[in-house]
């Protein structure tokens, strides 16, 4: 990573974890976050279960036990999240089951800003599990995995003391522990597929790509752009089950 992108990391990172702190600590933006979280961490699920078959039928055995469990770490994290919104009485819109045609249902089908900065040049086809490049695929999930373990443990630090808050922290350095652990195998997994030279140019390349989705991002927040649709709706409340799933 040159100079300049390392700057242009601090920058871009600072800004984004700023504005994940003050929305996580807040208890009326709480429940969007850990919404979302909710849905990008149940919603990989299909993906690595598929790039796992995909593994194993051209037999990288390795490789498809690593992304077998990197699934189960995943479905545990949507557990962990969905929970702690039951805790506050909420629980995330199925917008599955809205109209084809309502505004909150196409504001979910579209591409995330974020992901459109950091995937550009790259179609969805060519992002499915059953095509993608497997140096794209651990390139650019090694940097969100390696971020999303010091995000994770960042926001758990600033939530407040009390008892459902300290049970969501307990959860949340789980995740971020778990999301260490996917950063190590994928750069493992580079690692015996190519020389130390292309990895640390892989890295670099998706570095930069960071780098320029977060700027995108930190730019929109700070234009008033954030992201503002309710990603969740009142649940039932429940007494039992009190603890969430971080083992």
């Amino acid at each position: 990573m040159n100079f300049l992108t390392y700057v242009m990391h601090l920058v871009g990172s600072g800004a984004v974890a700023y504005y994940s702190a003050a929305q996580i600590r807040d208890s009326k933006t709480r429940p969007n976050v850990l919404a979302g979280f909710q849905l990008a961490e149940s919603g990989s699920v299909p993906f690595l279960t598929k790039l796992s078959d995909r593994a194993a039928a051209e037999g990288d055995t390795w490789l498809a036990e690593k992304l077998t469990k990197h699934a189960a770490d995943e479905t545990r994290h949507g557990q962990i999240f969905a929970h702690a919104l039951k805790q506050l009485n909420k629980q995330v819109i199925d917008f599955k089951s809205l109209p084809q045609g309502t505004e909150e249902n196409k504001s979910q089908q579209r591409r995330s800003p974020f992901f459109a900065a950091y995937f550009e040049g790259y179609t969805q086809e060519q992002l499915k599990p059953d095509v993608i490049d497997w140096g794209v695929f651990m390139g650019s999930t090694y940097i969100l995995e390696l971020d999303a373990s010091k995000d994770f443990a960042r926001m758990a630090k600033v939530l407040p003391d009390d008892p459902k808050s300290r049970n969501l922290k307990l959860g949340m350095l789980s995740v971020a522990k778990d999301e260490t652990g996917h950063a190590g195998y994928l750069y493992e997994a580079m690692m015996r597929r190519m020389s130390a030279v292309e990895v640390q140019k892989l890295v670099d390349e998706w570095r930069t790509r960071k780098v320029n989705a977060l700027l995108a991002f930190a730019g929109n927040i700070l234009q008033g752009k954030g992201q503002t649709r309710s990603l969740v709706q009142d649940g039932a409340a429940s007494e039992s089950d009190s603890e969430l799933i971080v083992a």
